[in-house]
């Protein structure tokens, strides 16, 4: 109950156009600094969170131990785990591609089903809690 608690927190403040991808490049160690704050720590959680339910238990602990094992006393980078992860899967799903997509944009999509009678249409588009104009940028693409 408390990690949902935290959870929606974060996804609220993702919401907002100050927010920040969980992965990004950095130039500057102010940078680094700036990354690793609650909204990574507890967004970057629920992802592995949802990756861990789509992969099935065994399949996500499998990839961790491999990417574990692959880089034991060593350095990584957030591609090394979704490569373990492709390891696991022996290429049936592309989890590189997949899991970029939610890390490297701020925010998260909103998802919009409408039915008309037989009809099912899908719309997705980025949500914003709060639309700044003047904070506005080109990260406002879908996601």
């Amino acid at each position: 109950e408390d990690f949902l608690t935290l959870i929606f927190k974060a996804m609220m403040k993702d919401t907002l156009n100050s927010s920040h991808p969980v992965s990004s490049a950095v130039q500057s160690s102010e940078q680094i600094e700036e990354m690793f704050d609650t909204l990574s720590y507890i967004k970057g959680a629920s992802l592995l969170l949802m990756l861990k339910h789509y992969l099935t238990k065994d399949v996500f602990q499998a990839g961790i131990e491999v990417y574990l094992h692959n880089h034991n006393y060593g350095t990584a980078q957030s591609d090394d785990l979704w490569d373990s992860m492709n390891e696991i899967t022996n290429g049936t799903l592309d989890v590189k591609k997949m899991m970029k997509t939610w890390i490297v944009h701020k925010g998260f999509p909103l998802v919009t089903v409408v039915r008309k009678g037989k009809i099912i249409s899908v719309q997705q588009e980025k949500f914003l809690y709060r639309v700044e104009p003047e904070n506005w940028t080109s990260d406002a693409r879908l996601l």
